[in-house]
């Protein structure tokens, strides 16, 4: 679809000339005479970009341009003059304007310009796309008790500067919630910058952590700014912060408490202003009993504590969790949106989730593109998603085998394994259900390597 331009100039000849070269390239053209013209065909037309005289009777261009951006502050404005002086085009460029250009005018400089312009636009207006799927994407979907308590205390801490700890299971969502007090702060214009603490090697943590100067060891062939230095007034995240190496643990104390730092291989002393939400799916308590974690690191981060609650303890957002999930992954494979039975949710809210939220869109993702037709019905679920496939499976495998005592230790696994689901992990309601000692099923839970399903 052709761009359209709004010419504005009280001189018929220049509209003319500028009409005719802009039709010629492929624009489609319009014009007004004077800046109240203007701002109504802006209104009925929406020009992708605006050319605007500046000396114009009534109301000049510099008052129009005010106008135009207080209504519509995304609309590209290049401005003309014949009697341009440098504090003009400044006043111009300050109140908005794209560029400003002088009469008599060069028609390859004007083409640049609009050009120039108008990219500039179409970018702006693909950052503004991204933005908001990034915004999307860092939703946290759900409104049951549990998720709901979490909201609230993201609400409540967010704007502050507090630093936060975040646990959880793996695949409950540690960090979208640090996305999410990030994008609620008052920090929120400058950057997360985010640190795998689990994935830096302990003789590189110095060099991503604080940077390092051009020539600082064997091929430090230019500077590079450290995850600190980059998120100077923003927020870090220390994602998987239980992992690291106790060497990499003091060294990052040291920058936390003093935030202050130099780079490897330099002198100068660099100043930062950071918010530390970090995140772990240990028990950093225990680790510290251990000697594992640093204990002064633990109440250094550990000023506001969030649980992320696992899977098991929200059933009741796994019907909204699918629709967001199917909603995605329709959007991606460019398909129809399939839905799931009433059949297929109940049969999905009473399996455990030990791998939590994400093992539910990988399951969801998998039936998405699997199943045949626009439904997903409770037959289409395998096990160990779906308890009636997995005893069908069970007593297949179970009758297949030659050897009794085999079968014997086949059925018992998967009977226990059952039972412990019907009773949501708990192994005191299980054991009195099946009528043997706790002690025993523990064992037994532990021999079949049916941890998984205990709460």
């Amino acid at each position: 679809m052709a761009r359209t331009i709004l010419i504005v100039d009280d001189e018929e000849s220049i509209i003319q000339s500028l009409n005719g070269i802009m039709t010629d390239e492929g624009f489609e053209v319009i014009s007004a005479n004077s800046g109240i013209k203007a701002i109504e065909k802006i209104a009925e037309v929406m020009p992708d970009l605006v050319l605007l005289d500046i000396w114009m009777p009534g109301i000049d261009g510099i008052e129009t341009l005010v106008k135009v951006k207080e209504a519509y502050p995304q609309l590209q404005v290049v401005m003309m003059s014949g009697h341009g002086t440098i504090e003009t085009a400044v006043k111009a460029t300050k109140l908005g304007a794209y560029d400003f250009i002088e009469k008599p005018l060069s028609l390859e400089k004007v083409l640049l310009c609009v050009n120039n312009a108008l990219e500039f636009y179409r970018l702006e207006e693909e950052i503004t796309l991204l933005k908001e799927k990034d915004k999307d994407r860092y939703n946290i979907t759900g409104d049951s008790q549990a998720i709901g308590g979490l909201k609230e205390q993201i609400r409540i801490v967010a704007p502050t500067n507090a630093w936060v700890l975040i646990s959880g299971e793996n695949g409950t969502g540690k960090e979208l919630v640090a996305h999410n007090i990030h994008r609620l702060s008052k920090r929120n214009p400058k950057p997360m910058v985010e640190v795998n603490c689990a994935a830096i090697p302990e003789e590189l943590i110095e060099s991503e952590l604080f940077g390092h100067e051009k020539g600082a060891f064997t091929g430090a062939n230019a500077m590079k700014r450290g995850k600190f230095d980059q998120a100077h007034e923003g927020s870090l995240f220390l994602d998987e912060i239980g992992d690291m190496s106790l060497k990499a643990q003091s060294k990052t104390l040291r920058i936390l408490q003093e935030q202050k730092f130099e780079r490897v291989g330099g002198s100068r002393t660099i100043h930062v202003d950071v918010r530390v939400i970090a995140a772990t799916n240990k028990d950093l308590e225990s680790e510290i009993e251990k000697g594992t974690f640093r204990e002064d690191l633990y109440f250094r981060l550990n000023v506001i504590p969030m649980k992320v609650p696992p899977l098991r303890q929200r059933v009741a957002d796994i019907p909204a969790l699918l629709e967001v999930f199917l909603r995605e992954i329709s959007l991606d494979i460019n398909t129809e949106q399939k839905t799931f039975s009433e059949e297929a949710v109940g049969i999905l809210e009473k399996y455990q989730w030990p791998g939590n939220v994400r093992e539910l869109k990988n399951l969801v993702e998998r039936l998405a593109i699997m199943v045949p037709g626009n439904k997903i019905h409770g037959s289409d679920i395998p096990a160990p998603f779906n308890q009636e496939a997995d005893g069908r499976d069970e007593l297949e495998s179970t009758l297949a085998t030659d050897s009794y005592k085999e079968a014997k230790n086949m059925f018992e696994k998967a009977f226990i394994a059952r039972k412990l689901r019907e009773c949501n992990g708990n192994v005191s309601k299980t054991a009195e259900s099946i009528g043997i000692e706790r002690s025993n099923l523990h064992k037994k839970i532990k021999a079949y390597g049916l941890e998984r399903f205990r709460s």
